[in-house]
C-alpha cells in the first residue's frame, strides 16, 4: 500500500503545469497532477525555505501528542491509530500564516473565512496516521467547530520536511501514494459536488521508517454551510 499502484496508462494521463490562483496573473503555481480519479494535485515551491523555518519555530513549544474525539463518549483521546504530535496556529501569530492563507484560497478556489487554524503535524520515527477520511470531524478541539456546519470541502497537505525512507500519504482504494517532498502542497477535494462524502478520499499516513515526517502541515477544513457544492 505504500508504495502506490501507478501503471503506464494511468502515468500518460498525469501532466505538470502552470496556473493562475482565481485568475490572478500575479499568484501563479506549478500545478502537478499526481492522481486523476480522484483529482490530486501537488504544488511546487509552495513554502520558502524561510517560511517553512517560521512555521516549525512558532509550531515546536506548542506541539503535543495528537488526539481524536471518540465518537462514543465525545472526550479527546489518544489513538493507536494515529501517532504523531501536532499544533495549532492562528493567522494573528505571524504574517506567514496569513500568506499561506491566501495560497490556499488560490489553489482551492475557496474561502476560508470558516476554515480551521493551520495544524501542524510532526511524525517521528514510527510515526503514522491510519486510514481515515478528512471529511469527518476527528480533531480536539472541538472549540473550533462549535459555529460550523457542513464538512471539510478540501484538504491541503504542505510537506515541510523530506524523509529519507516511508512517511507517503496514501490513499488505498485507489493505490495512489505521494512521497513527502519539502516545500511542496498537495491538494485533493473530500465532498462530491452533492456533498456526499468522496468514498476514493480514503488515506492514511505510512510509518516514518528512517528520517522524520517534520511538519507535514496539514490544512483540512474547509467548510460550507448553505453554499451548494455545486457553485464550486
Amino acid at each position: 500500500m505504500c508504495y502506490g499502484l501507478q501503471t503506464p496508462q494511468r502515468e500518460r494521463k498525469l501532466v505538470c503545469r502552470y496556473r493562475t490562483g482565481r485568475g490572478n496573473p500575479l499568484m501563479v503555481f506549478k500545478e502537478e497532477v499526481e492522481w486523476d480519479e480522484p483529482m490530486i494535485l501537488r504544488y511546487h515551491d509552495f513554502l520558502s525555505e524561510g517560511e517553512i523555518d517560521t512555521i516549525k519555530t512558532l509550531a515546536r513549544p506548542k506541539l503535543s501528542r495528537a488526539k481524536v474525539i471518540d465518537p462514543v463518549s465525545g472526550r479527546t483521546v489518544s489513538a493507536a491509530s494515529r501517532v504523531s504530535k501536532s499544533a495549532w496556529l492562528s493567522e494573528d501569530e505571524d504574517p506567514v500564516i496569513s500568506q499561506l492563507n491566501q495560497r490556499i484560497a488560490g489553489v482551492s478556489g475557496l474561502e476560508l473565512e470558516t476554515a480551521e487554524e493551520l495544524q501542524i503535524a510532526n511524525y517521528g520515527i514510527g510515526g503514522q496516521y491510519e486510514p481515515h477520511y478528512d471529511s469527518k470531524v476527528l480533531h480536539e478541539d472541538v472549540n473550533l467547530f462549535k459555529c460550523l456546519r457542513g464538512g471539510r470541502i478540501a484538504t491541503v497537505l504542505i510537506y515541510m520536511s523530506d524523509v529519507e525512507i516511508g512517511g507517503a500519504t496514501v490513499f488505498p482504494d485507489v493505490g495512489a501514494a505521494l512521497q513527502p517532498k519539502r516545500g511542496t502542497a498537495v491538494l485533493w477535494f473530500n465532498l462530491l459536488r452533492n456533498g456526499n462524502e468522496d468514498a476514493r478520499t480514503l488515506h492514511a499516513a505510512c510509518p516514518v521508517l528512517v528520517g522524520s515526517k517534520w511538519g507535514k502541515l496539514n490544512i483540512s477544513a474547509i467548510y460550507f454551510g448553505p453554499r451548494s457544492l455545486s457553485d464550486l
